[in-house]
């Protein structure tokens, strides 16, 4: 196993697409989290979603370069209970 990747819910229930995934240190830098997060997308636009949300902690600069080179857009932060402040991103599909 190199990581995992899902969905925060389902999109009906959380209320938005919002994608999540972690791959684990010794296997990071090798485009893992950019195939899971366009895997993702794909399965969201092909069950009719609009668009797709994530949200990356400010100082996780690999995770910011995987949101800008899938074209997502910064469109707010937010507070995590658990993670503390987040920047959420959204793409249009």
């Amino acid at each position: 196993m190199i990581g995992h990747c899902g969905f925060h819910g389902p999109p009906k229930a959380v209320g938005r697409a919002e994608i999540g995934y972690t791959v684990f240190q010794k296997f990071r830098s090798r485009g893992y989290a950019t195939e899971a997060a366009q895997g993702l997308i794909e399965w969201a636009r092909l069950t009719g979603e609009r668009k797709v949300f994530a949200s990356v902690a400010p100082t996780n600069g690999p995770l910011l370069a995987v949101m800008n080179k899938l074209g997502f857009r910064h469109i707010g932060d937010q507070m995590d209970e658990i993670d503390g402040k987040e920047l959420v991103f959204e793409l249009a599909l």
